[in-house]
């Protein structure tokens, strides 16, 4: 008795230990598991410049005439995200005009933040998970094949398969080191209209996609001089 005694006590005194009541700094703690989208292609741009039109449309007061502007400096990404952004505010039913003159203004701002390489990314807590949740989709595929050898391979099939299928939600390759901040903005005179802000992953191999357009400069020559050569024969 009185050794167990001892032991719980000792144990209690172990568990009191590992949780410290008083911190100098708060701790680190992750977040909760989000997902973000990763634009792999010309066609997500146009996705989500509709999803930006929506969001848009529904604070913009009806009737209002717009005028998608552009900076001098934009990136190709800006560039077509303007152009698809338009496209989605016409068929969205808005005056969507050609100069800025008597209309509210269609800002786009794209900010590239460059983040730590090789960030950690766990995609599942466990592989049998997937592939359980696959081989239960593809049950009823496997129940129609013959019985013997057949059906054992077509049930390892439809697993293999079945993983390929979960695992294609996530994007390929590491966590990408870039993302960049998408904001769309309706403006008047004196007063944001209408706003919208979303944060996306962009393949490291894309990066140069999203970052300002610099005009190439021919280098400066010095300027010449001219110097006057006397004496001679």
């Amino acid at each position: 008795m009185i050794r167990s005694l001892t032991a719980a006590a000792t144990l209690a005194l172990l568990a009191a230990g590992c949780a410290t009541p008083y911190s100098p700094a708060p701790l680190a703690t992750n977040f909760g598991t989000t997902k973000q989208q990763k634009l792999q292609a010309a066609s997500h741009w146009n996705t989500i410049a509709r999803d930006v039109a929506d969001k848009l449309s529904a604070r913009i007061p009806t009737g209002s005439r717009l005028f998608v502007n552009q900076h001098s400096d934009a990136s190709a990404f800006e560039r077509a995200f303007a152009s698809q952004l338009t496209t989605a505010l016409v068929d969205a039913g808005h005056s969507v005009m050609r100069t800025p003159d008597g209309a509210m203004r269609v800002g786009v701002e794209t900010q590239a933040i460059a983040f730590t390489a090789d960030r950690p990314q766990h995609r599942h807590a466990g592989l049998a998970t997937a592939l359980g949740a696959g081989v239960w989709a593809l049950y009823d595929i496997v129940e129609y094949a013959s019985n013997g050898p057949a059906k054992a391979a077509l049930a390892t099939v439809a697993a293999a398969d079945a993983y390929t299928w979960f695992q294609s939600e996530f994007a390929s390759g590491d966590t990408p080191s870039m993302e960049i901040i998408v904001s769309a903005s309706v403006t008047d005179a004196s007063r944001y209209v209408a706003r919208t802000s979303t944060a996306y992953y962009v393949s490291d191999s894309d990066q140069g996609l999203y970052l300002p357009h610099v005009e190439k400069q021919e280098p400066k020559l010095p300027p010449m001089k001219a110097f006057q050569v006397v004496g001679g024969e």
